[in-house]
């Protein structure tokens, strides 16, 4: 992390923080990654929804440390990695930035765990390099038509507001402290866990010169998340699909994705919306902890 860079307000105990460097990319330079890292054993890569970072898995990573070597990455623009002006932040470029963590750290035998927008990129980096992968496991994959929209009526009218031309670069970079409390509360079936100073620590990266850029575009990008179904048939690890009950997706839609996944396993959690790994991190650390 560059010295003028702001530092997380959130330390997670057993964790340490690294970074990747940048390179040149295919079409143009992929930034410096920052991914935490905790435990011993096999390697478990940690992957996190949409306008989150790796300190969304705090309370998950103390609970596998024991049984995992954990990476829990920042994606591409998110969290403290870097903001490269211009990047693209659709599935494929996302996607890219996890299989570099996993092939410049040469990791093999991975459990890739994502939840939301993370699941899906945890699904198609099974799909690319499936001789890296051991399982995945995908927690409420965001990868429907509406997505937080369906979460309440400020959900849909912010990111209508992001993604509107002209006016959504500024809305994009306007992030009062109660309007991003509620549009995650509802992603929560409990609306306690969701603690202040994870979103203070939210704020504080959604501060950071270039993020509205990244936030905005990331929004933009979300049609290439459906478009990434189609790769899902190619993935030869066990897969472990994971809902919560009062998850944005429909029953439909959970269907469609058993459907194209009709070997993987598949959970659903009572009570439990869109952030699980908020709300009820031992459901996952259980089910985790016991194929180790």
């Amino acid at each position: 992390m560059p010295a003028h860079e702001s530092r997380p307000t959130i330390h997670i105990p057993g964790t340490t923080s690294h970074t990747i460097a940048p390179r040149a990319g295919r079409h143009r330079r992929e930034g410096t990654l920052r991914y935490l890292k905790a435990g011993t054993g096999a390697p478990l890569v940690l992957l996190h929804t949409v306008r989150t970072q790796a300190e969304h898995f705090r309370l998950l990573i103390p609970l596998i440390a024991d049984h995992y070597t954990v990476y829990a990455l920042d994606l591409p623009g998110m969290g403290y990695s870097e903001i490269v002006s211009g990047a693209s932040y659709d599935e494929p470029a996302m996607r890219a930035g996890v299989e570099r963590l996993l092939t410049e750290l040469d990791l093999h035998d991975v459990t890739l765990v994502g939840e939301s927008m993370g699941a899906v990129l945890a699904l198609t980096t099974a799909a690319d390099l499936p001789e890296r992968v051991r399982r995945v496991v995908a927690v409420n994959t965001y990868d429907f038509r509406g997505g937080i929209a369906r979460s309440s009526l400020l959900a849909r009218v912010v990111v209508s507001g992001v993604l509107a031309p002209g006016v959504g670069p500024v809305i994009a970079g306007v992030e009062p402290k109660p309007a991003l409390t509620k549009i995650l509360q509802g992603g929560l079936g409990d609306k306690t866990a969701l603690r202040e100073d994870y979103v203070d620590e939210l704020l504080q990266v959604g501060a950071r010169p270039g993020y509205p850029t990244v936030a905005r575009a990331v929004y933009q990008a979300l049609p290439s998340l459906i478009a990434a179904r189609s790769r899902y048939p190619e993935i030869k690890a066990p897969i472990h699909l994971v809902y919560g009950e009062k998850d944005w997706s429909r029953p439909s839609d959970r269907q469609a994705n058993k459907e194209l996944l009709p070997a993987g396993d598949f959970t659903q959690v009572p009570k439990a919306g869109h952030f699980i790994t908020l709300e009820r991190p031992d459901v996952l650390a259980d089910l985790l902890n016991a194929v180790a």
